[in-house]
């Protein structure tokens, strides 16, 4: 007989894999706020290979609507300042030899409403992940039965798996509020 667990667990390991990746997408969009995480999808040619910014320069925030990056070495200004203008981040860097600064610009509503959209679609695309493993698992549950697994373990089992894919999708609620109210929140 086949232990319920071989099947709860892989799908409770995926849901929490969806939740930690909705989780670090939420915090890539951009809120209003400075936050150096808007930078971490910005790849910058490092002598053959792309690297992230946070890799060739310190990244700072001195307050709530800049980032300084200090690049570590001098030629970097100008691949930093071409990866920045060419990434979807929509902020014109300013080079004064020294640092590049990124001014935070407030957002205007339209822009809000739109990344509160993007967001909803994130997080709908993890509740998707968290829908697709609690399927896996009851299939895998109901081939079990076949293979001698008694029904009502199999009941349980399902019951059980049905429990985690509500605690995930309240997880991923929660992110999503709360995201949203950071994004809307003048």
């Amino acid at each position: 007989m086949t232990d319920p667990k071989t099947y709860l667990g892989p799908a409770e390991e995926k849901m929490e894999m969806a939740v930690a990746y909705l989780d670090e997408s939420l915090a890539h969009i951009r809120a209003g706020k400075a936050n150096p995480k808007i930078l971490d999808g910005i790849k910058v040619d490092y002598y053959g290979s792309a690297a992230p910014i946070s890799n060739v320069a310190n990244v700072s925030v001195p307050d709530a609507r800049t980032i300084v990056i200090t690049p570590w070495e001098k030629s970097m200004f100008k691949e930093i300042e071409k990866a920045i203008i060419n990434s979807e981040l929509g902020i014109m860097p300013e080079n004064n030899g020294e640092v590049i600064r990124l001014s935070i610009p407030p957002l205007t509503e339209e822009r809000r409403k739109a990344l509160v959209k993007q967001s909803k679609g994130e997080a709908e695309q993890a509740k998707v992940s968290v829908r697709n493993a609690r399927r896996d698992a009851i299939d895998g549950l109901k081939k079990a039965v076949k293979q001698g697994m008694p029904e009502d373990v199999e009941k349980d089992a399902e019951v059980s798996a049905q429990k985690l894919h509500d605690k995930y999708l309240k997880q991923i609620d929660d992110l999503f509020a709360a995201k949203e109210k950071e994004i809307l929140t003048v």
